[in-house]
């Protein structure tokens, strides 16, 4: 009798504590989406009244108090586009030698923690770097090439290790069993390993692209003009973009009252940009999985 009352008491304990659990964790959830529907609330009621097909796609005028985002938008593109066209190649084989062939060691758990380091130093640091590598060392002056390898190297710890978990995520069977059939380690890599990985590493490779996108202290030492009434010609020009755009905007020009529906829009245009990204993201890891079901 005593033991099955004491089952009984623990049991209901058990469930206290469940019952706990999952509240605190619904609480902290609805608190979360709160917040994001906030900034969503906020952006949308004040940025809204600026979207026209005149905002995106004319040119800034008048100290851009007028005119619209068309050249800060093409200019995003280019450098996130080119820091990723830079990274990825780097991210992907270092991941591959990491998970496949380093065969583990201190100096393996070193290069992890030195990778792990690089994703957390302050973003203004790297800019930094680039200006002093590549916008003076190199020569390559304030440009979209300066701008885009600074975003490489921004992005690049972030996408070695997402590109490391997909990697270490698909089954170890899989590898025995390509190498049991006779296939080569690289074979058994980029026939089997790969593909199974593929959806995990393209949604890192869009999250980066999307942090990438979203950065200002990288460019703004390396990369981007205030105002422009051209688009660039050639990877060795300047550009606009968008959050650098966005920070003048709100912290340097004359006109802050005029320009404020502009700076939220911009923003807001910032956000849509990153959200079609992700979505990108989640309908192609989707595809790519019932493919590889099928």
């Amino acid at each position: 009798m005593n033991n099955m009352l004491i089952e009984d008491r623990k049991g209901k304990h058990r469930k206290a504590k469940q019952v706990t659990a999952v509240a605190i964790l619904g609480f902290l959830s609805s608190v979360s989406f709160l917040v994001l529907g906030a900034i969503l609330y906020f952006l949308i009621r004040n940025g809204a009244s600026a979207f026209s097909w005149e905002f995106l796609t004319e040119f800034p005028r008048r100290m851009m108090t007028e005119g619209g985002i068309f050249p800060a938008i093409i200019g995003s593109i280019y450098l996130t586009a080119g820091a990723v066209l830079v990274a990825l190649p780097f991210a992907l084989g270092a991941a591959i030698w990491l998970t496949e062939y380093s065969g583990g060691g201190w100096w393996v758990r070193a290069i992890r923690i030195g990778v792990n380091t690089l994703a957390g130093v302050p973003s203004i640091v790297f800019g930094l770097l680039g200006l002093a590598l590549f916008v003076i060392t190199f020569g390559f002056g304030v440009s979209i090439l300066s701008g885009a390898l600074t975003l490489a190297i921004l992005i690049l710890p972030i996408m070695i290790r997402s590109a490391e978990e997909a990697l270490n995520a698909v089954p170890r069977s899989f590898r025995e069993g390509a190498l049991a059939l006779g296939a080569s380690r690289w074979h058994t890599v980029h026939t089997v390993v790969l593909p199974s990985a593929l959806p995990g590493i393209l949604t890192g490779t869009v999250l980066s692209l999307s942090r990438a996108m979203g950065e200002t202290a990288p460019i703004m030492f390396t990369a981007v003009a205030y105002s422009m009434l051209r688009l660039p010609n050639s990877p060795m020009d300047k550009c606009m973009a968008l959050p650098y755009h966005i920070f003048v905007m709100a912290t340097e020009s004359p006109s802050y009252g005029e320009t404020r529906n502009l700076q939220f829009g911009a923003a807001l245009m910032l956000l849509a940009l990153v959200l079609v990204l992700n979505l990108f993201a989640i309908v192609w890891r989707t595809i790519s999985r019932r493919r590889k079901a099928w």
